[in-house]
């Protein structure tokens, strides 16, 4: 018998669009076996092998489940939360989200994560306080997708300069709630390339097709709220400052 081919990110450390078919059909339709639990996260979180017809790669598994009740978030809405960020990222043409599904698995439904294996040299405290334009785009992305709990730990740099996040099981509140280590660039103008990128989605939503994708996975006022936010940012053109009446900083930050 033949060995399964391994599958993973590209040489240059990101997901091109065949690979990201590729992936996705992995992830959607593939068999998981489940290897450990990462104990660090407060959610049930699952490393797992997932392989189909030769290929074989590891991902992530969050059984909804597994969700730890939250008082601002509904029950059992993390894992749609995190494939509405995988789809936001791929509509902004960013790609800063790994290609993530949301499907049935060993313990039910839940969500399904491309594992990256990041760059374990790359310093992220420095990373996360710098001026890298691969974490300036993670900003932008956070501010669009309101994202309540960026950490230092939840960005993953790969050998390219690619920096992929990870854990975007608390974005999407209809209330603004962005708390982040990345607010270096707060009252700054936005790059022509995050205009661009929020442009692209304004046209996806003003299409319908973006809203489509996301009912289901989001409810009615969340996805009004994103295409507020979105609006908001291309008619001001800087990043966002924190909210007055919500910490600005995840604990741990880290």
């Amino acid at each position: 018998m033949s060995q399964p081919s391994r599958y993973g990110v590209g040489g240059d450390g990101s997901v091109g669009p065949a690979d990201t078919e590729t992936a996705i059909s992995l992830l959607q339709h593939g068999e998981i076996s489940i290897e450990g639990r990462l104990v660090q996260a407060s959610n049930a979180t699952l490393y797992c092998g997932i392989s189909l017809d030769g290929i074989q790669a590891n991902c992530v598994y969050k059984p909804i489940s597994g969700e730890r009740p939250l008082w601002d978030f509904p029950d059992g809405t993390l894992a749609g939360r995190e494939v509405s960020a995988y789809v936001i990222s791929e509509q902004m043409g960013w790609g800063v989200v790994p290609p993530t599904v949301h499907r049935d698995g060993p313990f039910g439904p839940g969500m399904v994560q491309l594992w990256i294996d990041h760059d374990t040299d790359v310093d992220l405290l420095a990373l996360s306080r710098g001026d890298d334009p691969a974490v300036r785009r993670m900003a932008v992305f956070d501010a669009v997708v309101n994202n309540a709990d960026r950490k230092i730990g939840h960005l993953l740099p790969t050998t390219s300069g690619h920096v992929y996040g990870c854990d975007h099981g608390v974005c999407f509140s209809d209330e603004y709630k962005l708390r982040t280590v990345l607010w270096q660039w707060r009252g700054k103008d936005l790059t022509d390339e995050a205009v661009e990128g929020l442009q692209r989605l304004r046209h996806a939503f003003g299409r319908d097709g973006l809203t489509s994708r996301l009912t289901g996975l989001l409810n009615a006022e969340e996805v009004q709220a994103t295409v507020g936010r979105v609006e908001l940012m291309l008619k001001h053109r800087i990043h966002p400052y924190p909210p007055e009446d919500w910490p600005a900083i995840p604990w741990p930050p880290v």
